[in-house]
């Protein structure tokens, strides 16, 4: 009986032996499989996938320039508590359209555009444009007021010349 054990012990190590040697090549024989599928993968993307873009991007029609209308310079007075030092927001602003024919559409509109932009300035507090933040949302506030004012025609976006706070 010793010696089935010693048997049985000695074929339970060589078990043992084998067993790790066999996960190991298991291992290295998937993770050679994935390699090569990936340099496979990765070669396809870098060199034939490019040429089908680069073959739609010349199709395309090269984009129009956008349009650019001027906005009467304006000079507001900025709200503030009585008995502070009365400020100035000069403003000079540009209205950027899609197409040039926009323009002459858009030109009848303009004392609209002036009176919406003023009405809303003369609100605003310095406080309100301090920092890149305060003339960022000043002019998202003034594309949403004149694409209102100009309905049909989309101002893509509003563009400052000049903004000067005194």
């Amino acid at each position: 009986m010793a010696e089935n054990e010693a048997e049985g012990g000695a074929a339970a190590e060589g078990a043992e032996a084998a067993a790790p040697k066999s996960k190991f090549k298991l291992i290295l024989i998937v993770v050679g499989v994935l390699v090569v599928l990936g340099g496979g993968a990765a070669t396809w993307f870098l060199f034939f996938r490019h040429g089908d873009d680069e073959h739609h991007a010349e199709a395309a029609p090269p984009p129009k320039p956008p349009a650019f209308v001027e906005v009467p310079d304006m000079m507001v007075n900025l709200a503030g508590a009585p008995g502070e030092r009365v400020q100035y927001l000069k403003l000079k602003i540009v209205l950027e359209l899609k197409e040039e024919k926009q323009i002459e559409a858009i030109k009848p509109s303009m004392p609209r555009v002036t009176d919406i932009f003023q009405t809303y300035v003369r609100e605003l507090r310095s406080s309100d444009l301090n920092g890149s933040a305060g003339i960022f949302r000043l002019k998202e506030e003034l594309t949403k007021r004149v694409n209102a004012a100009v309905a049909p025609i989309q101002v893509s976006a509003v563009l400052f010349k000049e903004v000067v706070l005194q």
